[in-house]
């Protein structure tokens, strides 16, 4: 029996590379997936995913890794990805969830509602960082894959779009935190109204730095909301009921345990809040 050529995509071969390398190969409906939020200590973890189409159809000016545009950048390719994918789709986590199940948990959990949720089924999926089970195609588990595959980078542009989105409208609900500007993530002025305010409703409270200011600390994580805000209806759905959103064109962690607060970045301005570099 022949073996089956092996398929090489070149370092050099571009955002597209592998993609293209899957569908010479019959892979012909590629979906990559992302989050965004896994790393803020308030709002939604928020993850999607898209299938860009094949030829030059499926190729956007200045897509890229999310964290390296700029706002401005951001908006612009989220259209473009909305207008040209064969199909995407968005789903959000709120933070009640996030602390009752768990980070991880959640993030796999979104990333596979978001892939079901594809109006077309991939032939094929990619997936930023770590692999999602539970997918009955083929998939492959990349490394900084929202900076290696345009289909994963298109998703990271939908999620952080969409987070952000949703943080500049809590920043009118909650003020005083500063959401509009951090989206979430720990700074010092983040840290300093958390100090001053206490935590709200959007907070993670099983994130150490929100639990340490709760003045809860002796009470499990789904216990530790804020009694007062309580009764408000929730802003994206109930906890139990994750938003999810597909369509196609004609059809939208606190600090992490022993994690230090980090600086905001100046071009691409959660490049070091996520873990990327300036």
């Amino acid at each position: 029996m022949l073996t089956p050529p092996r398929t090489v995509v070149r370092r050099d071969g571009g955002l597209y590379a592998l993609e293209r390398a899957l569908q010479r190969r019959g892979f012909r409906q590629v979906a990559g997936a992302d989050e965004a939020g896994r790393g803020a200590c308030a709002g939604p973890l928020v993850a999607a995913a898209a299938i860009l189409p094949e030829g030059r159809r499926g190729e956007i000016d200045e897509l890229a890794d999310s964290k390296l545009l700029t706002p401005a950048a951001r908006e612009r390719v989220y259209h473009e990805v909305v207008a040209r994918a064969l199909a995407y789709a968005v789903v959000i986590i709120p933070a009640e969830e996030v602390d009752a199940r768990g980070l991880h948990v959640c993030n796999l959990a979104a990333m596979r509602r978001a892939l079901a949720s594809l109006a077309t089924r991939p032939d094929y999926v990619l997936t930023d960082g770590f692999g999602v089970d539970g997918l009955d195609v083929p998939g492959l588990a990349v490394w900084k894959g929202d900076r290696v595959a345009a289909c994963v980078a298109a998703a990271s542009v939908l999620a952080k779009v969409t987070r952000d989105r949703i943080m500049v409208d809590l920043d009118g609900r909650f003020p005083g935190y500063g959401f509009a500007e951090h989206k979430g993530y720990i700074t010092a002025e983040h840290s300093a109204a958390l100090r001053e305010l206490g935590p709200c409703r959007e907070h993670r409270f099983s994130y150490v730095n929100v639990a340490a200011v709760s003045g809860r600390d002796g009470r499990p994580p789904r216990a530790r909301r804020p009694v007062g805000r309580e009764a408000e209806p929730a802003l994206f759905g109930r906890p139990d009921e994750p938003m999810e959103h597909s369509g196609a064109p004609g059809g939208t962690v606190g600090v992490a345990l022993g994690e230090q607060p980090r600086p905001p970045a100046s071009v691409g301005e959660d490049v070091v809040m996520e873990g990327g570099v300036r």
